[in-house]
């Protein structure tokens, strides 16, 4: 990957959606080889060179090619803006690729209530301009396995649900998406509209003249460029840039100075294919309560004909060195799924629904969901920075919350307030308790002697 950057240079097409879905067919194709593509024209190094001038009277930057930053990246071209966002690996590598994709307008209360409604509706608004095929409005219901299920009657149940499990219905306003294709089409139509796309990997920040990386923790500076591994000296220019890099961002609270207190949540999920019964003729989705085999398995039957299924038990809580470069977690690469986990839900569902489960070969996947501190997402602009921010640890409602977050940053970053909804309970600065320095300063900047 060092000296490597592929870049899409765009036109603007008169119709949306066949462009989107020329570009998802053509990184279906280059997926095996971890490279990004357009069927417009893709300009690739292949020796190091220095990064294409961004068009546009704005460079700004976004870092990280999942759901928080595709969102991100397609409301600011929304506002006219080119933005240009750099991935290290492929678009939806990580959570966003892997995760359920379950949807609820209310089941969130305090700061979280306002931005996640808004975002439901956001979704079935963005699956009729984008053409995305797996969004669908699904009721959800509550089951209950193990060896006392059978003794009631369950009040809903679908005939695919023959095994030991009573369900009850939960919610109706309820529905799900395969993110995955959310975030490759998000992207593809962004693009559409002139952002582009870059491959690498950050490993640092350009700051203002006479601002290097020895500037005091509390002072307040201004981001330059964003360095790419083995593009060091040639930084690509940004006015602005945008951190959204999910669980990894506390590799970025380095750059800043200041602490990310989150981490990983690190868990297996799985597919099973050909159960159409669930998914086509009568699907729900299940919530089911933890059995003996330590799954609280969660079913979203898919429109393709799938199964996904998550809450497997076992997770791992990864932070610190493990995802900083050189750790065992640095990359979604390592993400590995842990089998022991995939037979317990095997195990778990074969119960429940044995025609389903019988003779099905489960897919399984890994993911780490990124997750605050205090369990908020993290959205806002950097407090000793002028012009960076974050946008992180939406966690299991990552994918429900992107739509509404990636706009309420757009709106931050390009007009100095988010007026689609109030995310001030999770700005950034609520970690950051280190006092400014006191003295002169110019535009923020420290001048003369501080105290």
């Amino acid at each position: 990957m060092s000296g490597f950057v592929s870049t899409l240079a765009l036109r603007r097409p008169q119709r949306l959606l066949p462009v989107a879905l020329s570009l998802i067919a053509f990184l279906d194709t280059f997926r095996p080889i971890n490279t990004f593509a357009t069927s417009y024209h893709m300009m690739a190094a292949s020796s190091p060179a220095a990064p294409a001038a961004y068009s546009g009277n704005e460079n700004i930057v976004v870092v990280g090619g999942g759901i928080m930053g595709a969102c991100t990246l397609y409301y600011l071209t929304q506002k006219g803006l080119k933005p240009v966002l750099i991935e290290r690996s492929e678009i939806a590598a990580a959570a966003s690729g892997k995760a359920g994709g379950f949807l609820a307008r209310s089941w969130h209360t305090g700061a979280t209530a306002e931005l996640y409604g808004l975002s439901f509706d956001m979704h079935a608004q963005l699956a009729k301009e984008l053409g995305i095929e797996s969004y669908r409005q699904i009721p959800t219901l509550q089951v209950q396995g193990g060896p006392r299920a059978g003794q009631k009657k369950s009040k809903v149940k679908p005939s695919w649900l023959n095994g030991r499990a009573d369900s009850a219905f939960m919610d109706d306003d309820t529905a799900q998406v395969t993110p995955k294709e959310f975030t490759e089409k998000i992207v593809a139509a962004a693009v559409a509209n002139g952002a582009q796309v870059v491959k690498g990997t950050v490993v640092g920040l350009a700051f203002g003249e006479g601002q290097d990386g020895t500037a005091p923790v509390a002072s307040i500076r201004t981001v330059t460029g964003v360095q790419l591994e083995g593009q060091e000296e040639e930084p690509i220019p940004c006015s602005k840039v945008v951190v959204a890099t999910g669980p990894w961002a506390p590799v970025a609270g380095e750059w800043f100075g200041i602490p990310v207190p989150m981490e990983g949540i690190y868990s297996t999920s799985i597919v099973l294919p050909n159960c159409e019964a669930a998914s086509i003729q009568e699907p729900y989705a299940l919530f089911c309560g933890e059995d003996e085999n330590g799954c609280h398995i969660e079913v979203y039957p898919r429109p393709d004909g799938k199964i996904y299924m998550c809450g497997l038990g076992g997770s791992d809580y990864v932070g610190g060195s493990r995802l900083t470069p050189g750790g065992d977690c640095d990359r979604p690469e390592k993400i590995l799924p842990k089998p022991h986990r995939v037979h317990a839900a095997m195990k778990s569902f074969s119960a429940m629904s044995p025609s389903m489960a019988h003779g099905k070969e489960p897919m399984a996947a890994a993911c780490m969901r990124p997750c605050s501190q205090d369990g908020l997402p993290i959205l806002g602009k950097i407090p000793t920075a002028t012009n960076a921010y974050l946008a992180t640890a939406l966690n299991q409602w990552g994918i429900l919350g992107a739509p509404a977050a990636g706009l309420c940053m757009a709106e931050l970053v390009a007009e100095g307030k988010a007026k689609s909804a109030n995310i001030d309970a999770f700005s950034p600065a609520r970690f950051f308790t280190s006092r400014t320095r006191r003295g002169k300063k110019m535009k923020g900047i420290e001048v003369g002697e501080q105290w």
